[in-house]
């Protein structure tokens, strides 16, 4: 095996990212060696490459970057007994202490010492990863490397969609992006009764009807809650969940969703907003959950469940590929808002 790879990184606070040259990482007994297969960017990585106030705040560079990963284990430490040299595996990328009160009280994703690979610790755009065990989740060897990298993306759209009770409900979906578009999927294939799906991109519109979406609305050209009383004479959606971040989109949530309703947030504003706090919630009675990264590591059984039995596919998802040397150009396509998931390839 050589002894340097190549990686993107974020070498010094600031703009931007770079192609560099970095030693392959070693491996402790817990800890597995990844060969990459394959990479996808992230709505956070996004937030990395231009050093917004959330990444100044959080990064410590110099970074390897990059948390959506799959690939090939080809070193396992002495300690290691779930997983062997040879396996494809996903990666969940948040790394739990596994001892503090929310992992032992099976509430791992809200860790207190969570290391998120990418942001926290070196990260998957690269040739190789070294991480715990535990977080490396063995695939089919058949399983596409289009739907393998999506695993931990997708777990953000399965523990959305099963926050709340979806069967045979009238479900509304705000913004479309990559996790919007596959908790659309989830939702049918859990048995909702009509998605409504809504984002200010015609492209994603479409999108969305491609994963199974009844009806889409685009807030620029069409009155959403008007739009979606009429389809449900009036008794708006039973249930939301709540991808865009926007404040508008927001708004009209609350406003379409019926009286004791309720709503799963996974949507980051990045800022504070305005919200009807006695109307949209105290005396409509609704429930809300706040959504972070995926329960572990109840998500993880459950969306795999959900990909392998062929309930969910996830095929249309990646739309373009890149060499990890072109990432300048993935990066853009990411950003256009004419994509899917952009896969990096080391």
């Amino acid at each position: 095996m050589p002894e340097m790879m190549k990686a993107i990184i974020k070498p010094a606070p600031g703009p931007g990212l770079q192609l560099a040259e970095r030693p392959i990482p070693k491996i402790g007994p817990h800890d597995v060696l990844v060969k990459v297969r394959a990479a996808s960017i992230c709505g956070t990585d996004l937030h990395i490459y231009h050093w917004d106030p959330w990444a100044a705040g959080r990064l410590h560079p110099p970074l390897i970057t990059g948390h959506e990963i799959c690939g090939d284990v080809v070193e396992r430490g002495s300690e290691v007994t779930n997983v062997n040299v040879g396996d494809f595996v996903s990666l969940e990328s948040h790394v739990v202490c596994g001892h503090c009160r929310f992992c032992l009280t099976g509430n791992g994703h809200l860790c207190e010492n969570t290391q998120i690979i990418g942001v926290d610790r070196d990260g998957g755009f690269a040739e190789y990863i070294a991480i715990p065990a535990q977080n490396a989740w063995r695939n089919p060897p058949d399983l596409p490397v289009e739907i393998a990298v999506l695993m931990e993306n997708f777990g953000n759209a399965v523990h959305t969609a099963f926050a709340v009770d979806a069967r045979a409900k009238k479900v509304l979906v705000t913004g479309c992006g990559p996790v919007g578009l596959m908790a659309i999927a989830v939702l049918k294939a859990i048995g909702a009764r009509y998605v409504f799906a809504t984002d200010v991109s015609d492209y994603r519109l479409d999108f969305a009807r491609r994963m199974g979406a009844d009806f889409t609305f685009n807030p620029k050209t069409q009155d959403v809650v008007a739009e979606i009383m009429e389809i449900t004479h009036g008794e708006g959606v039973d249930a939301w969940l709540e991808m865009s971040g926007a404040e508008s989109a927001i708004d009209q949530g609350f406003r379409a969703l019926r009286p004791g309703g309720e709503i799963a947030v996974l949507g980051v504003a990045g800022r504070p907003i305005h919200l009807d706090w006695d109307h949209h919630i105290v005396f409509k009675g609704v429930t809300l959950h706040g959504i972070t990264g995926r329960r572990l590591w109840q998500t993880w059984y459950q969306e795999r469940g959900l990909v392998f039995s062929g309930a969910v596919d996830l095929s249309p998802m990646v739309t373009h590929k890149f060499p990890l040397e072109e990432f300048e150009k993935a990066f853009a396509v990411m950003e256009s808002g004419q994509s899917g998931k952009v896969m990096l390839i080391p």
